[in-house]
C-alpha cells in the first residue's frame, strides 16, 4: 500500500540525530541550526508585520517587496540583472526551491549529476522526480573535483548538475576553474545547473562566484539560496529560486501546488535583511571563522583527522584513528556516552561504505556551546 518511491530513501539522518541528542541531553552539533539570536531588525520587522495585519496569503511566488529586495541584492553583489516580476520565486526554504526546480525542469529518466559527499536531500529530490542521480566524487582530503571524472559523467541523458558551493558537508569552496569547467560542460551538453548557494556569505577562503554570471550560463542556471543560514533563522523557511522567465513560470506552478506560498509576515521582514550592507556579511564570516577554529582545534586534540573548511559551517572529520565502529554506531555512541551529537558520514554518500569512517560536526553555535563541546570531546580518547 506504500508508493515505491517512498521506499527508496530513508528519513533524514540529520533530523534523527537531533532527536537522539534531545533524548540524551547531548550538545547538538549534528543539525545545522544556530543556537544564537537572528538580527534584531528582522525580528522587529516580523513583529511589526504581524501587528500590521500582514497575515494573509502573499502573492504565490513572493511578496513584491521581497522579490525587489532579492533582485537588488544580486545586482549589488554579483552584477546580475534579475527581473523581480519574472525571474524570482520565493519558496518555503531553499529545500523546497530545489524540489520544485526538480519537479518543474527534470523529466522521468533524465540524469542529474550530484557531487558527493552531498546534502542528503538531493537524492530524494531526484527520486521524487523519477530522475537518475549520477554521482561524481569530491576527492578527500582536499575535496577537489577531478575534471576527467566530471567530463565522463556528462552524457546524452544529462539534464542537470547540482552545484553546491560553499559545500555541505565538506566545507569546500569551488574554484573559478572548477566552475568554468562545469559551465563548459553544461553548455556542451545543453544541461541545467541547479546551484545551491545557501552558504554564499559564510566563507573563510576563496570567493563566491555566482555561476549564472558566467558567459552562456544565465539562460541555463537556476540559482537557489535563502535566508536560513545568512540570517540565522532556519525556522522561518524562506528560500528562493532565480531562473530565466520560462523556467520560473514552470517552477512557480509547481511551488503553488506544493505549498501555495511562504509566510507573508516573514517575507516582509526578509526584505529588511536583504538590504543589510557589507559590514553585516563581514562580521558574519569573521564570527564563523572564530567558531570554526575553536571546533577544529578541539577535534584535532581529540584525535580526529579533518581538512579545515573553506566555507559553510561544518567539519567532515575522520574518526578511524579513534574507533573501528562504523559511522552510525560511533555517532550514536558519542551522543550517548560523550554527550556530543554529530551526523554519520554515510548519510552523505550513495554507497554508505564510502562514509563509514566519517562524521559531520556543525559549528553554528554560541562560543559557550562549542567550548562545552570541546571539554566533552577532550574525554573521547580515554573512553573509546
Amino acid at each position: 500500500m506504500i508508493a515505491q518511491r517512498a521506499t527508496t530513501f530513508t528519513e533524514s539522518v540529520i533530523r534523527e540525530m537531533t532527536r537522539i541528542a534531545q533524548q540524551h541531553g547531548a550538545i547538538n552539533l549534528a543539525q545545522g541550526f544556530p543556537d544564537f539570536p537572528m538580527p534584531a531588525p528582522m525580528k522587529d520587522a516580523a513583529c511589526a508585520a504581524v501587528q500590521g495585519d500582514i497575515n494573509q496569503y502573499a502573492i504565490t511566488w513572493g511578496a513584491p517587496a521581497l522579490r525587489l529586495a532579492i533582485a537588488e541584492k544580486y545586482r549589488r553583489w554579483y552584477g546580475m540583472e534579475v527581473d523581480p516580476d519574472r525571474d524570482i520565486t520565493v519558496t518555503c526554504g531553499a529545500t523546497e526551491a530545489m524540489a520544485a526546480t526538480f519537479l518543474a525542469l527534470v523529466n522521468p529518466g533524465d540524469e542529474v549529476i550530484v557531487l558527493e559527499p552531498f546534502y542528503e536531500n538531493y537524492g530524494p529530490d531526484a527520486i521524487l522526480a523519477d530522475a537518475k542521480p549520477v554521482f561524481v566524487p569530491l576527492e578527500a582530503p582536499k575535496w577537489t573535483l577531478d575534471p576527467d571524472r566530471l567530463r565522463a559523467a556528462f552524457g546524452a541523458r544529462t539534464k542537470a548538475i547540482i552545484v553546491n558551493t560553499p559545500h555541505n558537508p565538506s566545507g569546500r569552496v569551488l574554484s573559478r576553474d572548477e566552475l568554468s569547467l562545469i559551465a563548459e560542460l553544461c553548455q556542451a551538453h545543453n544541461a541545467w545547473a541547479f546551484t545551491d548557494e545557501i552558504y554564499e556569505h559564510i566563507r573563510y577562503a576563496g570567493a563566491h562566484h555566482a555561476l549564472a554570471t558566467w558567459p552562456g550560463m544565465r539562460e541555463r542556471t537556476v540559482t537557489i539560496s535563502g535566508l536560513s543560514k545568512t540570517f540565522s533563522c532556519t525556522g522561518w523557511r524562506l528560500g528562493y529560486a532565480i531562473a530565466p522567465a520560462a523556467a520560473s513560470t514552470a517552477i512557480r506552478k509547481v511551488h503553488d501546488f506544493l505549498t501555495v506560498g511562504a509566510p507573508a509576515p516573514l517575507q516582509a521582514a526578509a526584505a529588511v535583511g536583504m538590504a543589510f550592507d557589507a559590514d553585516y556579511y563581514n562580521h558574519l564570516a569573521r564570527d564563523y571563522r572564530e567558531r570554526r577554529d575553536l571546533l577544529c582545534s578541539a577535534l584535532g586534540e581529540a584525535g580526529f583527522a579533518y581538512t579545515a573548511p573553506e566555507g559553510a559551517y561544518y567539519v567532515l572529520a575522520d574518526f578511524s584513528a579513534l574507533s573501528d565502529q562504523d559511522d552510525d554506531a560511533f555517532a550514536k555512541w558519542m551522543t550517548r556516552e560523550i554527550g556530543v551529537a554529530t551526523v554519520p558520514g554515510s548519510s552523505f554518500y550513495h554507497e554508505p561504505a564510502l562514509g563509514r569512517s566519517l562524521v559531520r560536526f556543525a559549528f553554528c553555535k554560541k562560543r559557550q556551546t562549542l567550548e562545552a563541546a570541546a571539554e566533552r570531546l577532550a574525554q573521547l580518547a580515554a573512553r573509546v
